[in-house]
């Protein structure tokens, strides 16, 4: 018996010295847990994300949800809440606090604003203090992308116009080629943020025999096989760079639909400087590329959100992996 306790009292050093080593690691891991985690501090925050029902609006509310929690906050997650309208009561009742909105979407829909400034940091300057004076909703942060109504050509047309239409261009084009057709969903032609500013810009009306209306799905896989020489298209769309569409450069024709965090003012003051950093954080390098390329991630090759979400952040450091 004398014999076995040399081995127990080594056995025992072992063990204790891989538990210290193993505390050692914890410690290194949450002082290594990303920049989120070592800049904001939510603790002890609750926070319900919601988001809309689309790819873009999946991935952008995980984006969300990761981030609060990597900032230590309480969460509660509803992404995929909805459409908009659900989202956006949801928030003034309180049943979520917090979601990612468009500008051009809040100043027209949202809060009943016509002639929505073109200049993307003024238009959302405009419904941040519109919004927060009337429904106590802060507009935080900005987006560098924007994913707003366009057209797109399939890589034939695109070759044989010998690079991107504009939108000069493409209204040229349509005038030369009577058989030429443009593609769009149903309501495009008569929103008054769809084809009539198209039309009042290049002075080129598209007549009925040029118009095609397709299911919004239909419109990229028939543009990107030529079948429509132009199709109505959101500019950060997945699908655009999977069929090598591209888009008709826009020189400032059509609204912009940059997002920020909408936010309740009850949890909004509960930490102002931190949801600012974090938004700031969040949407730095998030341009109208990067986000086509989550979001083609998503509904091309069928990732999930969180996972592309999570991917993400830890790619730009945000969040440890």
């Amino acid at each position: 018996m004398r014999n076995l306790e040399p081995r127990r009292l080594m056995l025992a050093v072992l063990l204790a010295f891989s538990l210290v080593v193993a505390a050692c690691g914890d410690d290194d891991a949450g002082a290594t847990g990303g920049q989120i985690a070592e800049e904001i501090d939510l603790d002890g925050v609750a926070i319900t994300v919601g988001s809309k029902d689309f790819t873009e609006q999946l991935v952008l509310g995980e984006l969300m949800v990761q981030s609060f929690e990597a900032a230590r906050a309480d969460v509660t997650n509803k992404v995929d809440l909805g459409g908009t309208v659900v989202n956006r009561e949801a928030l003034l009742s309180g049943e979520i606090d917090v979601y990612m909105e468009y500008n051009g979407t809040a100043w027209t829909v949202h809060l009943g604003q016509e002639d929505p400034s073109f200049d993307p940091l003024q238009l959302t300057e405009d419904v941040r203090a519109l919004d927060l004076a009337e429904n106590d909703i802060h507009w935080v942060g900005k987006s560098p992308f924007n994913d707003t109504y366009g057209f797109a050509t399939g890589p034939e047309l695109t070759e044989e116009n010998g690079g991107p239409f504009t939108m000069q261009s493409m209204a040229d084009y349509l005038a030369a080629n009577p058989d030429a057709t443009l593609c769009m969903e149903s309501e495009f032609p008569s929103r008054p943020d769809g084809l009539i500013l198209f039309e009042e810009y290049t002075g080129y009306e598209v007549p009925d025999s040029q118009v095609e209306i397709l299911d919004t799905n239909i419109i990229y896989n028939e543009t990107a096989n030529g079948n429509c020489d132009f199709g109505e298209i959101f500019t950060t769309d997945g699908r655009i760079p999977a069929l090598e569409m591209t888009i008709v450069e826009d020189p400032g024709v059509m609204i912009v639909y940059n997002v920020s965090m909408n936010v309740r003012d009850d949890l909004y003051q509960q930490a102002p400087e931190a949801f600012e950093a974090l938004a700031d954080l969040l949407f730095d390098g998030l341009d109208d590329e990067t986000m086509a390329e989550l979001n083609r991630r998503v509904s091309v090759e069928g990732e999930d959100a969180a996972d592309v979400a999570r991917d993400y952040l830890v790619s730009k450091g945000l969040i440890s992996g």
